[in-house]
């Protein structure tokens, strides 16, 4: 009996998990389908799915109009290069709040967790001033510093979980042993925290990849990411969704392709630490 109640309550959380996930998963699935369709069959009413017109002109033209490899490249040079330059700081931030903590280092954990939920229109104004006076503007490394300030409060709470779960003795031992900060920081912390770090790049990535607001504001031309080529093909006239859908499309499958192949991954540095 109790193992047939055990059965049936598993599999009510497996079909809600996977209802879940189908609700998630499908503005991106109807994107993609909408991109395959001709414009008439995107605003169909009712809308069309197995009798809709099937076509690939969309993704011809869409990479015949504009420079796709150069929107691609910026987005990789913004999403990786601020997650490697955010590390760099975050990784000695959360050492010292984990292994060497203040009598207010929750209060300053919990205000910079609080920069996060400030609206980012609320420093609008101050943020192009200072991009265009220090000539950042619509540059990639003024991006760079941009995203890894945005994400940095995230990385260094992340950073932080993981090392607390880290005993402070194996630190110790390696001082005891003559092992500099940098020696203990590199050689000792950072290969027993792989998952952890490796789950924080990630996140960071998908994050930087994902940010629209401040690289299409921040931005024009030169080192405009992804975001601002979706951004391209709303027209005056109206929006295309045919062709809205197939930019979108070709903007969101980088970094779907690389959350599929390193889920196990990000899964174990997110869960590292919750089970003693």
């Amino acid at each position: 009996m109790a193992r047939a109640v055990t059965t049936r309550r598993k599999l009510i959380y497996t079909a809600a998990a996977w209802s879940v996930a189908l609700l998630i998963f499908f503005p991106v699935l109807w994107t993609i389908l909408t991109s395959f369709k001709t414009e008439v069959s995107a605003v169909a009413s009712p809308p069309q799915l197995f009798t809709a017109d099937w076509t690939l002109e969309n993704y011809a033209e869409v990479w015949q109009r504009s420079d796709y490899p150069r929107f691609f490249w910026n987005s990789v040079v913004l999403s990786v290069g601020s997650t490697l330059l955010g590390l760099l700081i975050a990784i000695p931030a959360a050492w010292s709040m984990a292994f060497v903590p203040g009598p207010r280092t929750k209060d300053l954990l919990m205000w910079m967790l609080s920069t996060k939920m400030m609206p980012a229109a609320a420093v609008l104004i101050p943020m192009y001033l200072i991009f265009q006076r220090t000539g950042l503007f619509d540059s990639r490394i003024g991006l760079v510093l941009a995203l890894m300030l945005m994400n940095l409060p995230v990385m260094v709470w992340m950073l932080y979980t993981y090392f607390k779960e880290i005993p402070g003795e194996i630190l110790e031992a390696a001082r005891m042993d003559g092992a500099s900060l940098s020696k203990e920081i590199i050689y000792v912390l950072t290969p027993m925290a792989i998952p952890g770090i490796a789950s924080t790049m990630l996140l960071n990535i998908i994050l930087a990849w994902n940010e629209a607001f401040w690289t299409i504001t921040l931005t024009t031309t030169k080192a405009a990411p992804l975001s601002a080529f979706i951004a391209s093909f709303s027209a005056p006239q109206g929006l295309f969704y045919a062709k809205l859908s197939a930019a979108s499309t070709m903007a969101i499958l980088p970094i779907l392709i690389l959350g599929w192949f390193s889920q196990k991954q990000l899964v174990r540095g997110l869960t590292f630490g919750a089970v003693k």
